[in-house]
């Protein structure tokens, strides 16, 4: 672990002049971590905010305990980021899980490793910590500026190089004019904290290359059969009544990508009024959707036994039950019982949960039909964003010098775990420095 803050965000010498500009348009984690960078270097800095107060997300992930990143091999980290791997790895590089648990600590935040490998703040907050930041960054020279949401560029462009954006404030709409722009805008969900997506227009409009915005660590939509054997949309109302909001725990859920890229995982997830959530669908959220996309209705299977082998479901099914019910037997030789058994009955035909063999099959795979991905606002995260095809090394974008982005703005996407926030804050810290080299290059003439 680095022995300070210092070495994890390192300013390249010699540092720009402090009449060198910079805006920095949203106060999440990616923000405020490029602001750091910033004044560190002795730059003007101002962030804009659309919400009253900064930070708001990163709040309301810390409510259940502020998950900041996961201690796993440097390897299994970077595999999280599936397709975006090279990209998202390469700033894990300069501002990985080592390099953000010694910034912590140098905000008097220690951090320790919980029984899932997730690293947490020691007394499990994220309210001390954003507060103890803000206070870094105002002794910085960092000035906040809340309520004001940024609509695009200003008509009113001078032509003298600087790029000028146009906000809507609590004194009607102005205009910023500034040498260098770090928007940190977030994706489309949780819209009432501010992240609404609704910067892709105008930022397209500019020549950025963005991926259409999708729901990502997201809870889905699903089918069932009827007494017919018809697929009806969600869950058939006896198993709905009296289930929904339960935890299903000690499975394992496997489904297949339009790519052929299978994900398999243990874990637990919930079943809703329509459908299920929770960390393990999250983890499958990617590849559910993209085969949904391709191909319409998806099917995952669900393990209900993931610690016993298929051959010993079938031994225990097969046991000779006398005469007591099926429910009795499934509760007694395999503890299937409760939303288990449930679950179990409401995806299973009549005529399979009579025949040993396909019945046993079940229990090891049972077919869910998935329909749709619930709507992006109600998403952890979202996929989609501005293309890395689009951005410079420093993140930059090509077609608008001395414009950053930074965040889940971003194309990229990962499960929870952590892997969001450690990514934020890592292209934070790439754009923060990017800007700081652009500015040490480049002439200001106001």
């Amino acid at each position: 672990m680095p022995a300070s803050v210092s070495e994890c965000c390192r300013v390249p010498d010699p540092m720009p002049v402090d009449t060198f500009t910079v805006a920095i348009v949203g106060g999440g984690p990616a923000g405020l971590m490029a602001a750091e960078q910033l004044g560190r270097a002795g730059l003007s800095v101002d962030v804009y905010d659309a919400m009253p107060s900064v930070g708001r997300k990163f709040l309301l992930a810390g409510k259940g305990g502020l998950n900041l990143t996961h201690s796993e091999a440097p390897e299994a980290f970077a595999s999280r980021y599936g397709t975006r791997r090279g990209a998202v790895e390469s700033m894990l590089r300069e501002f990985g899980p080592p390099e953000l648990r010694a910034w912590a600590l140098g905000l008097g935040v220690g951090t320790f490793v919980g029984s899932s490998g997730r690293v947490f703040p020691l007394d499990l907050k994220a309210a001390p910590l954003l507060r103890a930041w803000l206070h870094r960054l105002r002794a910085l020279g960092v000035r906040f500026h809340q309520r004001h949401r940024c609509v695009g560029w200003a008509a009113d462009e001078s032509g003298d190089g600087r790029h000028a954006l146009a906000f809507d404030s609590p004194h009607g709409q102005i205009t910023v004019r500034t040498d260098a722009v770090v928007f940190a805008l977030g994706g489309a969900s949780w819209a009432r904290l501010g992240s609404d997506g609704a910067w892709v227009p105008w930022l397209a409009a500019r020549g950025a290359d963005v991926a259409p915005l999708r729901p990502s660590n997201c809870g889905f939509d699903v089918t069932h059969a009827d007494a017919e054997g018809v697929m009806q949309p969600g869950w058939s109302e006896h198993f709905r009544s009296r289930h929904a909001g339960a935890p299903v725990k000690n499975v394992a859920l496997r489904c297949t990508g339009p790519d052929g890229r299978e994900f398999e995982q243990a874990g637990e997830f919930v079943i809703t009024e329509g459908g299920v959530e929770g960390s393990l669908v999250y983890a499958a959220s990617a590849t559910l959707r993209e085969a949904l996309t391709q191909h319409g209705p998806a099917q995952a299977f669900i393990d209900l036994l993931p610690a016993r082998s298929a051959e010993w479901v079938a031994r225990e099914v097969a046991h000779p039950r006398g005469s007591r019910s099926l429910a009795t037997h499934l509760k007694s030789r395999l503890g299937i019982d409760g939303v288990k058994a449930a679950l179990l009955r409401e995806l299973t035909p009549r005529d399979v949960m009579a025949d040993a063999d396909q019945l046993a099959a079940a229990l090891k795979a049972l077919p869910l039909g998935v329909s749709a991905a619930r709507p992006i606002d109600e998403a952890i995260s979202s996929a989609g964003g501005v293309r890395f095809e689009a951005l410079d090394d420093a993140l930059m974008l090509k077609a608008l010098p001395g414009v950053f982005c930074a965040g889940e703005m971003l194309d990229w996407e990962a499960p929870t775990g952590g892997y969001l926030l450690t990514a934020c804050l890592a292209s934070g810290v790439r754009a923060g420095l990017g800007v700081v080299r652009w500015a040490g290059q480049t002439p200001v003439a106001h």
